[in-house]
């Protein structure tokens, strides 16, 4: 495979090998092999650099910065949709995606299930954890985590302030590069604090907005004391996942996945055809009536996007 970006430069300047350990926009945290952290910038305006990426830099001595000049092949990319229907990348390398939820605010599992819909159209494994587990988990949202566990998912319950389940949170994450993704508010960062004691989670102070100010709202990757990296990301109000990335037939749905063998269309849409075995699915119970009413909405979306990519992507 050859590497992302197509920039040019003299063969004689001297490269390394970094990861990005954090980005936001063209300000770029990166990591060489001696431990190093060093800002950076991309080397050219046709580079999309993540989080996770690994990339070819080189030091320009004469500004006293580091450029990157390319991005090495990645092995996973989580996506997400632009407003014109398009793909971009999030974070690179993941092995695993640990979708956070709470008590504390009110989840929104439809944020929860797009991400695992992003998670299973990259390839990347997938899990939820319970954060705020002291506070008590009322039998609404007990109803949906046996609905998640029926579809395929793993959940974990946990407590950053009373460190309830946090082994076992360690042990998730050992020797994978994992990411802690979900709505704001669900401690993240708190439990990122938790598996790497001593980190400095906020990041304010390596990467700043042109104007100036400081940012907190970049992913940053650590290494974790038990081995394998954590990666902390900023809080969200919604989350598309890159719609022309799924998986047509079941957008990423695990149960979809599985009871759409039984369609008599192989492009059904699991809405009014006849002979559909999602929605007969949904009649038993073998799909929970809120996950069935998160893929209609998620189809929705993905045909809303499509549309504004115009007739190219339609077909």
């Amino acid at each position: 495979m050859s590497p992302i970006g197509n920039n040019r430069w003299p063969m004689s300047v001297a490269t390394f090998h970094a990861l990005v350990i954090a980005a936001y926009g063209r300000h770029l945290l990166v990591r060489d092999a001696h431990g190093r952290e060093l800002k950076a910038r991309p080397f050219g305006r046709g580079l999309s650099i993540v989080c996770g990426d690994e990339a070819l830099c080189r030091r320009d001595e004469h500004h006293a910065e580091v450029h990157v000049l390319e991005v090495l092949p990645r092995r996973t990319v989580l996506y997400r949709s632009n407003v014109r229907g398009g793909s971009e990348p999030v974070l690179a390398n993941l092995s695993r995606l640990l979708v956070v939820i709470a008590p504390v605010p009110q989840p929104d599992l439809f944020i929860a299930d797009r991400y695992l819909a992003a998670a299973e159209s990259a390839g990347i494994s997938a899990s939820l954890v319970l954060n705020k587990a002291d506070l008590g988990v009322d039998a609404a949202l007990q109803e949906q985590l046996e609905a998640y566990a029926a579809a395929g998912y793993a959940w974990l319950a946990v407590s950053a302030t009373t460190g309830e389940g946090m082994e076992a949170l360690r042990n998730a994450c050992a020797m994978d590069i994992t990411a802690l993704v979900g709505q704001s508010g669900v401690g993240k960062s708190s439990l990122a604090r938790h598996l790497i004691p001593g980190a400095d989670i906020a990041i304010g102070g390596l990467i700043r907005e042109a104007e100036g100010r400081h940012t907190t709202t970049a992913s940053r990757l650590f290494d974790l004391p038990s081995g394998g990296q954590l990666v902390d990301s900023p809080g969200v109000r919604d989350f598309a996942p890159a719609v022309e990335r799924l998986d047509p037939r079941h957008l990423g749905f695990l149960e979809v996945a599985r009871l759409a063998t039984g369609c008599r269309f192989l492009d059904c849409r699991h809405f009014r055809e006849p002979d559909c075995a999602v929605r007969a699915g949904l009649e038993t119970g073998a799909i929970h009536p809120r996950r069935y009413e998160s893929y209609r909405r998620l189809r929705r979306l993905r045909e809303t996007l499509q549309e504004a990519q115009g007739p190219k992507a339609r077909r």
